[in-house]
C-alpha cells in the first residue's frame, strides 16, 4: 500500500513540475514578443527602497552588534559563549566543547561581517545623500 502510495505521489509531482515548466516557456515566449518594452536604464535596482530602509538596517546593525560585543551576563554574547566553551573544556566535555566552539568561530564571524556591512551602508547613506534618496534616476 505504502509503494502505491508513494508511486502516486511521484507521478502527481511529476505530472505539476512538467506543467510548471510548459508553462514557463509559454510566458518567457510571450516576453519575447516584438511589441514587448524594453526595461529603462538603472531602473528598478531597489535605490529608491534601499535609501528609505537605510536608518532600520543601521539600527538592527547596531543593535546585533552590541549584543554580540556585550559581556559574560549576556545571551548571544560572544563573550558568553566563551564562557560556555571554556568551563565545558574544564569539566572534559570536549564533544560539547567542540560543538560550541563551532557556534562560536560563526558568531565571530557574523561580527566581522556586521561590521563590514556597517562599512557598506556608510557608503549607501553618502550616496543616498548625493543622489535626492534614490529619487533622481538617470
Amino acid at each position: 500500500m505504502d509503494a502505491r502510495r508513494s508511486t502516486r505521489t511521484l507521478l502527481a509531482g511529476l505530472a505539476t513540475a512538467a506543467l510548471l515548466a510548459g508553462s514557463a516557456g509559454a510566458a518567457s515566449a510571450a516576453d519575447a514578443s516584438p511589441g514587448a518594452k524594453p526595461a529603462a536604464k538603472g531602473a528598478h535596482d531597489g535605490a529608491r527602497a534601499l535609501c528609505k530602509r537605510e536608518p532600520k538596517i543601521d539600527k538592527r546593525i547596531d543593535r546585533a552588534l552590541k549584543r554580540l560585543d556585550a559581556g559574560k551576563g549576556r545571551r548571544g554574547s560572544v563573550a558568553r559563549l566563551q564562557q560556555r566553551v571554556d568551563n565545558a573544556k574544564k569539566a572534559g566535555h570536549t564533544e560539547i566543547a567542540t560543538f560550541l566552539q563551532g557556534r562560536l568561530d560563526t558568531r565571530e564571524s557574523l561580527k566581522k561581517d556586521l561590521h563590514d556591512r556597517k562599512k557598506d551602508l556608510a557608503g549607501v547613506k553618502t550616496w543616498c545623500a548625493k543622489n535626492d534618496a534614490g529619487k533622481a534616476e538617470k
